[in-house]
Formats: C-alpha cells, sequence, structure tokens
C-alpha cells in the first residue's frame, strides 16, 4: 500500500527479492498539470509497467474493497506513504501490517518527516518500521535505521537516500516477520517530542525576521518540493516568489532584515545575524532560474526587499 515515489522503492525491493505481491493498493487517479488530464501515482505506474493487480480504493471501509482485499489472501500487508488504515483493513493477515516511516521514531509522526527534520535543523534522522494500530505512528517498533544529516542536505537529496535506506529496512523486516524472529518495543514516552505537522502555504513561507539558520534550514528543507516562498517588494509591486538553492554567510550588518543586495551577479538577502545568498529561485509564471542568468534579465531596484 503507497501512493509516491518513496514507496516505489519497496514494492520494486519486494519483487527483487521474490516476494509474491497479490496486490498493490494505492491511490485513485488525480487530475494534474494545466490540462488537469487524470494522472496516476508513482506506485501505479511502476505495478502497471510489472503487471501487478492494482485497486484504487476511494473509502477503505466500503464493504466491496474489504472483501476484494480478502480475496486476495494476503498473509502480510506492508504500508510505505500511505493513508490512515481502518483497523478491518490493518487487522486482516495473518502477520499483521506494518509500515515504514521516514524517521527515528516516536519523533516525528506525521506527514512530513523528512521536510520537518532539515526544517528544525536536525543532524540525524532514519527510518522505522512499526506494527500499525489505531493510532497514526504510535504502533510497536520493528525495527530502524539511522542516517547522518549534513549542513548542505535538502529535502530532496535527504528523500532519496530515506527512500533507499528504507527499501532495505522493509526487505529487513519482512525477513525477520517470515523466519519468526521479530522483537517489538513499545514507542517511548519522550518529552520534547516534534511532529512532522502537514505543509501548508502558511508554515513554507519565509520569515525574514527569523535567525540566519532557521531561514537557511526551512529553505533547505523545502529544497525543491514542495519550495519555500516569499514576497518580493520591487518598485512597490509585491510578488510571491520561491527560493531554492541558497548559501549562507555570518556577518555583521548596517542593512534592514529582507533588503536585496546585487553585486557582481550575485543576489544576497540580509537576515539578523549575516546574509542568504540566493542562487537559484523563481518568479511567477517562470522557470526555476539561476541568478546569473535572472540577473540578465530582471531589474532589482535599489529599494528592493523580500517580505
Amino acid at each position: 500500500m503507497g501512493t509516491p515515489d518513496f514507496a516505489v522503492a519497496t514494492l520494486k525491493v519486494l519483487l527483487e527479492n521474490n516476494y509474491n505481491v497479490v496486490g498493490v493498493i494505492t491511490a485513485p487517479d488525480r487530475p494534474a498539470g494545466r490540462g488537469r488530464k487524470l494522472k496516476a501515482s508513482a506506485v501505479k505506474e511502476f505495478a502497471v509497467e510489472h503487471n501487478l493487480n492494482v485497486l484504487q480504493p476511494t473509502n477503505l471501509k466500503s464493504e466491496e474493497f474489504v472483501e476484494t482485499l480478502k480475496s486476495l489472501k494476503a498473509n502480510l500487508q506492508v504500508v510505505v506513504a500511505f493513508r490512515m488504515l481502518p483497523e478491518v483493513v490493518w487487522r486482516m493477515p495473518e502477520y499483521g501490517t506494518f509500515n515504514l516511516h521516514a524517521s527515528l521514531l516516536p519523533q516525528y509522526r506525521g506527514a512530513a518527516p523528512i521536510h520537518w527534520a532539515i526544517i528544525n535543523g536536525e543532524t540525524k534522522t532514519g527510518v522505522t518500521t512499526f506494527f500499525i494500530d489505531e493510532k497514526i505512528d504510535t504502533g510497536a517498533i520493528i525495527d530502524s535505521d539511522e542516517i547522518n544529516i549534513s549542513e548542505e542536505e535538502t529535502v530532496g537529496s535527504l528523500h532519496d537516500k530515506l527512500m533507499n535506506l528504507g527499501s532495505n529496512l522493509v526487505i529487513k523486516t519482512v525477513n525477520q516477520i517470515e523466519s519468526n524472529t521479530v522483537t517489538t518495543k513499545v514507542q517511548p514516552k519522550i518529552e520534547n517530542l516534534k511532529t512532522a505537522y502537514k505543509l501548508n502555504k502558511e508554515n513554507c513561507k519565509i520569515d525574514w525576521n527569523d535567525s540566519l539558520d532557521n531561514i537557511y534550514n526551512k529553505i533547505r528543507g523545502l529544497n525543491p518540493f514542495p519550495s519555500a516562498w516569499c514576497f518580493l517588494d520591487n518598485n512597490d509591486k509585491n510578488v510571491a516568489i520561491k527560493i531554492f538553492n541558497i548559501a549562507k554567510t555570518y556577518s555583521k550588518h548596517n542593512y534592514n532584515t529582507g533588503a536585496i543586495i546585487i553585486m557582481d551577479n550575485e543576489m544576497k538577502v540580509a537576515c539578523k545575524n549575516g546574509f542568504v545568498r540566493i542562487h537559484e529561485l523563481q518568479l511567477p509564471g517562470k522557470r526555476k532560474m539561476e541568478i546569473k542568468s535572472l540577473l540578465n534579465g530582471y531589474n532589482f531596484e535599489k529599494n528592493a526587499k523580500l517580505l
């Protein structure tokens, strides 16, 4: 059971290890792009290519879906980046249902664990397999694997590392279940529990009054998807822009926060304790551009700033 690219790696490795995948459950096709044509999920595209049986229920509690699922006679269900399952579904197989989550549980339960680990400036994260229960990401832990987060890591690069790390952990977990060597542990109750909240327009907006480190972490934690954004005030016209590749420089200065400084084909933005050097951004209705190319055709006024 899965939907995005992150889940494809697990399905692929299950097939490579000769496990009998009797069914693939994924999201219904959704309108996408300017033409709003129906687009299949990444998992469905992969499953169809490999002639797997695909189910796309709109209601996981519907009698029709539950009966169809029973008819597959799966003895284990593997969940990666899917929806919350009703009890009638996760209790169905003989060996249970386990989930792969892209964090070191119990930290970062929720929808966007990879993003928030970087946004919050973590130096390590990982992947965890656990048996599903009636709550979200709270079940008994089967196994986990850890990885370091570099200072330059983006959500794009970390996503791919965790996708591969996670698919290997899934195989290890399936092997443990198959050989009856699984030992589980209850998720510990800890202070300062951090949540991987669902991303929205508001929590993806850059606050230029925040510290340099927090701004830097937010932008790389949203690069390249869904992307950090802010308003550009240029000649008293406000437009929403997206910011991607950046660097940071610690420095004392007298600029107002958000002030734009253009020099030697470079663009930097003043923060409380330094500057964010922007290497790549996107103007409304335009493609993503490197700053040097942007400056060849776009004029920033002297009082231009980011809000």
